[in-house]
Formats: structure tokens, sequence, C-alpha cells
């Protein structure tokens, strides 16, 4: 795949979902990549699967010392970076009245916390080689919010903030993108612990989800762009999906 062979990814949320496929895709292109997340098993697994071209280290994104010995652990295995995908994200959604605040906490931590500390591991190393690629994951929760979606959309709408922010810092030395998926078979549904919502779900999103497939593609297409072209934002859904 034009564009990614050789390229140092390394991508966090690796162990299922959107960042086990991106993982598998950029590295079918020639990639190598260093799969981050809290499961051992399934990276091992996962790097077991790709090859040569994959390493991992277990990683908890909402700990800002973990994100840096993740940026470390890179770099002495590949010899730099060329590529963040901060991917890790949950979405147990829930009505405020509900009053789940440490789901709340959670959301914050890892799905704002985890993307700011994985920018801090790299951005000073890519800065210094005046070359680099930072894709944040964001979200169509990230465009409009809904009942139940507010504390997750509030993470969604602070990442295309963060990643709007970064992109007018760095501008003409790195590029910044922020990938928006709509509606793709994960396992985010199943961080929702609110009945009420789980029970409503299905009259909400009754027509066929995307792979996991459609958005590492489109991933792979940003970071394999000419140096001088940037994807700033993809918004990628279903057809069937309206919002």
């Amino acid at each position: 795949m034009s564009g990614l062979e050789g390229k140092v990814v390394i991508v966090t949320g690796a162990s299922s979902g959107i960042g086990a496929q991106v993982a598998k895709t950029l590295a079918a292109g020639g990639a190598k990549v260093m799969l981050a997340a809290r499961r051992q098993d399934r990276l091992d697994a996962l790097v077991d699967e790709i090859g040569a071209n994959a390493k991992a280290h277990v990683t908890d994104v909402s700990n800002h010392q973990s994100m840096l010995e993740l940026g470390e652990a890179t770099i002495s295995e590949f010899g730099h970076i060329d590529v963040l995908v901060n991917n890790a994200g949950l979405m147990p959604l829930s009505f405020f009245a509900s009053r789940k605040v440490d789901e709340w906490d959670r959301m914050v931590d890892v799905n704002i916390k985890g993307v700011l500390y994985g920018i801090d591991a790299v951005l000073t190393h890519m800065l210094g080689r005046s070359s680099g690629h930072i894709i944040n994951v964001s979200s169509i929760a990230g465009h409009r919010t809904g009942p139940a979606t507010g504390v997750y959309s509030g993470t969604k709408f602070a990442v295309r903030a963060i990643s709007e922010g970064l992109r007018q810092e760095t501008a003409g030395k790195i590029r910044v993108t922020t990938i928006c998926p709509g509606a793709v078979t994960t396992e985010l549904a199943g961080t929702i612990t609110d009945k009420v919502v789980m029970d409503n779900m299905g009259g909400t999103y009754d027509f066929e989800f995307l792979d996991p497939t459609a958005i590492a593609d489109a991933i792979a297409y940003a970071i394999g762009q000419p140096d001088n072209v940037a994807v700033n934002e993809m918004l990628i859904r279903p057809l069937q999906q309206s919002m």
C-alpha cells in the first residue's frame, strides 16, 4: 500500500475492534506497528497473527507515565515514531439522571486524557524530526449529541477541539488528522451498563454497522498521502445512518 512502507506506527486500543484492524491493515501495507492496550493476551495473539512487523507494549492510556513508556519503547524497538493513532476509547452511554459518575470519570480519563497523554508521548520527538502524523479517533458523536450521549459526546467534541488546536500549532511541521466513525461493529457497546439505554438501542440502530476495515482503510489513506498533503478530518458512517 503506497505511503505505508517502513512507517513506524503506534496504535492504542489495539487489542480489539478498530485498533486491531488498523494494526493489521497498516502492517499489511508494510508499516511497523507498536500495539498498545491493557490486555496482554490479546496483544500477544495479534502480534502472532501479524508477524515480524508487529510488537506490543501493555499500556494504560489513562496513565501519563505508561504512555511515556510506550513512546520510549517504540523508539527503542524501531528507532523512531512516524505516526500515532490515538484510538483507545470507552462509550458507556447513560442518562444524566442515572448518576453514573464513575463512568463519566473513566470516559474523561480514557477518551480525553488518553489522547492528551498520547500527544505528549510523541510530540517532542516528532517536532525534533520535523516529521510525524498524529491521528485522533473521535466519533460522529463529536459532531452532535443527544439523550444518553452527553458525556460521551462531550469527550469526542473535546478530541476534535484538541486535534484542531494541535493542527494549528504544528502546521507545516507535522500532520494531524481526526477520524470520526459512525456505527462500527466493535466492543464499545459492551461498556454500556445503563439498562434503559441498552433496551432502546435496537430500535435506534436498526441497520448494518460498518466493519472496522472501513475505518482502518480511511486511516491508511490519510497516512499514505504525500508529505505535503494533510487530511484534517474524515467522517465515515453507514449509508443508512442519518446521524
